[in-house]
């Protein structure tokens, strides 16, 4: 097992925790990863996007004038395609764009991204992470002393004052460790985990 310092929100060592190496020491496939996040983008997709074909356009369905004699391309009704306010030749009508993954890959590339942050070392373990109220300033002092650059951070359980005291930063990210999946993770530089939450994606991975 890894040994990673713990530190505390002003950037001190308080203690040490041990990592699983069948979490954080997973030799990483882009592949399985590029998988796992096309699916994620994929799945979010609303797939909404809609047009009007002919048998949806309302007018007439009479010809518009005669076939021969006019000097004049040949017409059909007034819902052609080819006519402003016609209807749309193979335009697109309302889909899903999402596909599934095997549960198993989707572990393991949730192993492989956690062990891609481990080998750059940017993962950033701390003892905890409390506010007193919900100040934007606050959380940004802690930031500014941990030298946190464009982080997801995860916590174990519900804490308001964090999740809105981080919500005006775009930068930064807070997540519950039950909804931690590969996207996020690859998506910012720095992955800091509460030492509780290390316990509780261990118990989800392994």
């Amino acid at each position: 097992m890894a040994v990673v310092d713990v530190i505390n929100s002003s950037g001190k060592k308080v203690s040490q925790v041990d990592l699983n190496d069948e979490i954080f020491k997973v030799p990483v496939k882009k592949s399985v990863l590029h998988e796992v996040v096309t699916m994620q983008l994929a799945n979010r997709r609303a797939g909404s996007a809609s047009t009007k074909h002919r048998s949806d356009i309302t007018g007439s369905g009479r010809k518009l004038y005669r076939q021969k004699g006019t000097g004049r391309a040949r017409r059909g009704n007034i819902k052609s395609n080819l006519l402003r306010g016609g209807g749309v030749a193979f335009g697109p009508k309302p889909k899903s764009w999402g596909f599934k993954v095997p549960k198993k890959v989707k572990k393991l590339a949730l192993k492989m991204a956690l062990s891609s942050k481990f080998k750059d070392d940017d993962i950033l373990i701390l003892d905890q992470l409390e506010l007193e109220k919900v100040k934007t300033k606050d959380f940004s002092e802690i930031a500014g002393n941990l030298k946190m650059e464009k982080a997801l951070i995860v916590i174990d359980q519900q804490n308001e004052n964090l999740e809105l005291s981080s919500r005006n930063l775009p930068e930064f990210k807070v997540m519950r460790s039950e909804g931690l999946n590969v996207y996020d993770i690859l998506k910012h530089r720095t992955l800091v985990l509460l030492e509780a939450s290390v316990k509780a994606i261990e118990g989800r991975l392994l």
